[in-house]
């Protein structure tokens, strides 16, 4: 897969790093890549296709049919579900995620009931950039990127059922998150969009045990310089 640069897409990657709102902050993160595969992804992606298939005759019709991203049976539905678990791969690195099975993962009704879940966790994100950025409001900006990228009226939507341990969505503390792929089989092109938020105190008490920790002399470190 290859991440697709595009600068109104950076601009908000950036602004959703680390954004604080009061009693908690947010972290987020907003990519497109193409679906296009070669290399890694291509050797990744054969094998699961290979290993989604081999458990084709052991796995319950009414589990095939109902899978999120299609009859698994059908070669462009195993697509799909490689696509999202490659792109998971590609947004956290020191992951992996080729375990991942199509009930992991599962559709969003449509683009517009996404929009309304992302829309309604950012309301206090979108008035820290209308703060920042007088003039421009934070979701005319954010879905007229998306949809220049992607064409939201083509897309289909998933969404990550976070339950592996260890994972990036696992996190103590965590107040809300989410996490949905926009998917355009035309363009063979999906954006990833992620935000996870927690408490601020928290973040902060977790800054103090870092400055405590930083204060410990170290004393290893002294016995070794030579001191003549």
């Amino acid at each position: 897969m290859k991440f697709l640069e595009y600068t109104p897409l950076s601009s908000l990657n950036s602004f959703l790093h680390h954004i604080n709102v009061g009693d908690y902050v947010v972290e987020g993160d907003i990519q497109a890549y193409s679906c296009k595969l070669a290399g890694v992804d291509k050797k990744l992606s054969r094998s699961l296709d290979q290993e989604v298939v081999s458990t084709l005759s052991t796995t319950p019709p009414s589990l095939l049919s109902s899978s999120p991203v299609g009859p698994l049976s059908e070669s462009q539905s195993r697509k799909t579900l490689i696509y999202l678990i490659l792109t998971l791969n590609h947004m956290y690195p020191d992951y992996d995620f080729s375990m991942l099975r199509a009930h992991h993962f599962r559709k969003d009704e449509n683009v517009n009931m996404a929009k309304a879940n992302i829309e309604q966790l950012l309301l206090e994100t979108g008035k820290v950039w209308n703060q920042e950025e007088p003039g421009q409001n934070f979701l005319d900006v954010l879905w007229q990127s998306v949809d220049e990228v992607m064409d939201l009226k083509d897309c289909d939507v998933y969404s990550y059922n976070a339950d592996m341990e260890g994972d990036p969505f696992a996190e103590v503390g965590q107040v809300w998150a989410f996490n949905h792929f926009f998917y355009n089989k035309k363009l063979k092109r999906i954006l990833y969009f992620s935000c996870r938020s927690k408490l601020a105190r928290q973040e902060n008490d977790s800054d103090s045990d870092v400055g405590e920790q930083d204060e410990v002399p170290d004393e290893t470190f002294a016995d070794d310089m030579d001191l003549n």
